[in-house]
């Protein structure tokens, strides 16, 4: 089901956008707003979310500056909620049952190794982008220094995508391609969590 709706987003997102009009931009602001805020909904499809958007908006179905505006609105307060709910209950909820351990100290390395910069690189990574901001509210990262890094992150990430659909997407290939198209965005966006997977058991088996 899942599946289906994400190889299929230009079909579904218009039949949306058909069936419900304007309410196409609540729906977006809440599916990334979800991925970004909540640490127990990472794998919801953002970047194929966004493309496919900028497709539909090449298309004249909707704007693309609103569908702009909307998702990085989404991406910078979903990431500032994530932050503080890290930083107020993070510690209790790193030990539900609900989230694996394993994305947690794969984010962390992510900070060992890039700093306050993860939070703009996460976003260009699944399931990290999610946990990134929580751990920064863990960690307890200065409010301020977190804020520059979630805006310049959520605005470059949402722009990048956005636009590469607008721009692209009425590409004959692309058009007539487009399950395969967003199944390669979402193999491409896994490569650099899979990549320091296996960077990280490597250095376990060394030591």
């Amino acid at each position: 089901m899942i599946l289906d709706f994400i190889i299929n987003l230009d079909k579904n997102l218009t039949l949306i956008i058909q069936t419900y009009g304007l309410l196409i931009y609540p729906f977006l602001f809440l599916i990334i707003f979800i991925e970004t805020g909540l640490v127990i909904m990472p794998f919801l499809p953002g970047d194929s979310i966004l493309f496919a958007s900028g497709v539909l908006a090449s298309r004249g179905l909707i704007n693309i500056f609103l569908v702009f505006l909307v998702a990085a609105s989404a991406a910078i307060i979903g990431d500032s909620v994530n932050y503080w709910i890290g930083n107020f209950i993070g510690d209790r909820i790193s030990r539900s049952r609900f989230i694996k351990k394993e994305h947690l100290i794969k984010t962390q390395r992510f900070y060992e190794k890039y700093g306050g910069k993860t939070i703009i690189l996460a976003r260009f990574i699944p399931i990290i982008r999610t946990f990134a901001p929580f751990i920064a509210g863990i960690g307890k990262m200065k409010y301020s220094k977190f804020l520059f890094f979630n805006v310049i992150g959520g605005l470059l990430w949402t722009f990048l995508f956005t636009f590469a659909g607008f721009f692209f997407g009425n590409i004959p290939f692309i058009k007539e391609n487009f399950s395969i198209v967003i199944l390669t965005i979402i193999i491409i966006s896994f490569i650099p969590a899979i990549i320091e997977l296996i960077k990280s058991k490597k250095h376990r088996e060394i030591n």
